[in-house]
């Protein structure tokens, strides 16, 4: 299941996009770089070093997943941003910070975009362990949500933290398409998640919400998985 983290742009996106796990993560990994206008930053070379590869496959990875890796935080500093960074870096106490006076770029990564890199790298075995350790983070945090995930018929499947992350994704596209195209009020939401079972299911919501026990504020269409 890790390996599809270095192959699939949408499952990097759906897990970076989980707010629910990025803290945790971070946490677990103990790795707190430079808090930075309130997020934490990571330099090229503190990057490389954590996956114990060259700068120079950093920065391979960086030019070639370079608006992935933009969306999700990171940046280049020039100019007046890269002059307050230093005078910035100048009052910390970060002795094994260098940057030098006469750089004119400074590529800083974020956490999720750390993590992104994290999620690429092929060369890197502390980058495959932080992929199972991400992946186990994430599934915990969807068994909180879900009090123990035992609704989810499919959580067996070695996919399921993919499948359920794509999951909220095609639900609210879903809904979406109701609310804009389906002129019924709101009584078309459960009427087309009838629709769905019965197509997929052979059976209706309810015979399907009476299966898996689902309690009467708990939505049917939350386990379309």
């Amino acid at each position: 299941m890790a390996k599809n983290l270095t192959t699939s742009a949408i499952d990097r996106k759906n897990i970076l996009n989980n707010q629910y796990a990025i803290e945790p993560i971070r946490q677990e990994i103990g790795l707190s770089g430079l808090l930075y206008l309130n997020e934490y930053r990571f330099t090229m070379q503190q990057t490389a070093d954590f996956y114990e590869v060259d700068l120079r496959t950093v920065e391979r990875y960086v030019a070639k997943h370079r608006d992935e890796l933009e969306e999700n935080g990171f940046v280049v500093l020039r100019g007046n941003s890269l002059k307050k960074f230093k005078l910035w870096l100048k009052e910390q106490d970060v002795p094994d910070i260098d940057v030098g006076h006469k750089i004119v770029n400074l590529s800083l990564f974020n956490f999720r975009a750390f993590l992104n890199l994290g999620m690429l790298l092929v060369e890197s075995e502390k980058a495959r362990v932080l992929r199972s350790v991400i992946l186990d983070i994430v599934l915990d945090t969807i068994n909180q949500r879900t009090g123990g995930g035992t609704k989810y018929i499919n959580q067996r499947d070695e996919d399921f933290v993919i499948n359920y992350l794509r999951g909220e994704d095609y639900r609210r596209e879903f809904t979406d398409a109701l609310r804009d195209y389906v002129n019924m009020g709101k009584a078309k939401y459960p009427i087309y998640t009838d629709k769905i079972y019965k197509s997929i299911f052979k059976e209706n919501s309810q015979e399907y919400r009476q299966i898996l026990k689902l309690h009467d504020k708990e939505n049917v269409r939350d386990t379309m998985l």
